[in-house]
């Protein structure tokens, strides 16, 4: 939802400035404005659909440097480069880290729109991922060392009994751990559970030698 993201311009020209702040904020979207990357870097980014349309020079340091420190960032934020000084090598540079689009000056108003759009697209995408991360983490924490043992066991497609045998433990004791694994993750079936665990990169027992 437009009311829910927000685009960061960061452009050295007033001129500049003021157009692109009309244009994007003539679709509904909230719109912040800087003058250098400075300026821009003091603020802290919400946790919300963003993108950041960047001038590739700028009075303290340039765009692509800029773009290397936001790389590094636990939330890295979409990026449109607007120059009207940028050459080849770069734009493949920004590319290469992940740029949206690299566009010159005097840019074309529909394709800054739809480069703004897909990187709130892709802004979105990475918060929904990191928001099921995060929850799948807290329910992992939930689990004690022999649940999560056992789930591993569970996910590599071993049975019951054969858990308990590995584990020198009653197949009861295995089955209340395993309901207690199912309950505690909210999930309903071995395949479900399969899909969880691997959003996360948890490896499975593929052999009693792992455990």
């Amino acid at each position: 939802m437009t009311e829910n993201s927000i685009v960061y311009i960061v452009d050295d020209d007033p001129s500049i400035r003021k157009s692109l702040k009309r244009l994007i904020g003539s679709t509904g979207l909230r719109v912040q404005v800087f003058p250098s990357a400075g300026e821009f870097l003091q603020i802290e980014l919400p946790d919300q659909p963003s993108c950041l349309v960047l001038d590739v020079k700028l009075p303290d340091f340039s765009g692509p440097e800029l773009q290397q420190q936001l790389c590094q960032k636990s939330n890295p934020l979409p990026i449109v480069f607007i120059t009207g000084h940028g050459d080849l090598p770069m734009a493949v540079r920004a590319m290469k880290r992940g740029a949206i689009d690299f566009l010159s000056k005097p840019y074309d108003e529909t394709d800054l729109l739809a480069a703004v759009n897909s990187g709130l697209d892709k802004s979105r995408c990475y918060l929904a991922k990191s928001f099921e991360k995060k929850s799948i983490d807290l329910r992992l924490q939930q689990l004690t060392p022999r649940e999560f043992e056992i789930m591993t066991y569970v996910i590599g497609g071993f049975l019951n009994k054969q858990i308990a045998y590995y584990l020198g433990i009653t197949e009861k004791t295995v089955k209340v751990h395993r309901a207690r694994v199912m309950s505690k993750l909210q999930v309903n079936s071995v395949a479900e559970l399969v899909r969880f665990t691997a959003k996360v990169n948890i490896l499975p027992v593929t052999t009693p030698s792992d455990a």
